[in-house]
């Protein structure tokens, strides 16, 4: 059923994939404050109902971005969306490619590639008829720069990557913006944690000694930034990183009592 508060022709929509956690729900907590209505759309009904609860103009919408008839389901729920986030992503593993897992690395294509695309072939009609859509790819400094172990995760996010400017030609003339923010070391509560499998000992060493990574609400903070610019400026790519961290491989790290 469509929710009568989003045809409200004063009130902008931005959905948010991925935002029962992390820069997914900072980013809906932000943009709400923004004063967009916001769909908060993530796998974790639980936590999107918390949210929702805690934030007015937060509207909790179920979906799994792997799966064509839940994407299919969210576009028909809305009558407008003027601002997509595409944020529903994640890495899994870290092994060298000569031990890499299959099924890993099919996760992560199919959560950060092809669910990307799923939303965004989806919402792309209403992000047009708004008149000044803006769609919003979250990518990592993975989409740029590999890692050892990272092959799996450095290569979805170079794919997000290319659609991100492949789509930008493609929708030149078009009242649509395309942004790409791509992230540093952002210390989260899932992001590592899922990574390494649940082993909180492992999750934690990303992040040792590191003076400030960066936060969640930090890339929120950037992606409200782009989203409200006026609507003849595009920005075309964010690299955000904290301070300590000059490369993928170049980190700052400080002695425990220093």
């Amino acid at each position: 059923m469509t929710d009568p508060t989003v045809t409200d022709p004063e009130v902008r929509t931005a959905v948010v994939t991925g935002a029962s956690s992390g820069i997914g729900e900072a980013t809906a907590r932000r943009l709400a404050a923004e004063g967009y209505r916001v769909v908060a759309a993530a796998r974790r009904r639980d936590r999107l109902g918390k949210l929702a609860a805690d934030v007015p103009g937060v509207r909790p919408v179920t979906l799994d971005v792997t799966d064509q008839a839940s994407v299919d389901a969210l576009a028909g729920s809305l009558d407008r969306c003027d601002v997509l986030v595409n944020n529903a992503g994640g890495a899994f593993g870290l092994e060298p490619v000569a031990g890499a897992q299959v099924d890993d690395w099919q996760r992560m294509y199919d959560v950060n590639v092809l669910g990307a695309l799923r939303v965004t072939r989806a919402l792309l009609p209403k992000l047009v008829a708004s008149g000044d859509g803006v769609l919003v790819m979250l990518t990592s400094t993975a989409a740029f720069v590999s890692y050892e172990g990272g092959g799996g995760y450095c290569a979805a996010k170079h794919a997000q990557t290319a659609m991100t400017e492949t789509l930008r030609l493609e929708l030149c003339g078009e009242p649509v913006r395309v942004v790409e923010v791509a992230p540093g070391m952002v210390k989260t509560d899932e992001f590592a944690l899922t990574r390494f499998g649940g082993d909180a000992e492992r999750a934690a060493k990303v992040y040792e000694g590191v003076p400030g990574p960066l936060t969640a609400d930090d890339i929120a903070d950037v992606i409200a930034f782009a989203v409200t610019r006026p609507a003849h400026v595009n920005i075309d790519r964010l690299v955000v990183r904290p301070r300590a961290q000059a490369a993928q491989h170049k980190v700052h790290r400080v002695a425990s009592g220093s």
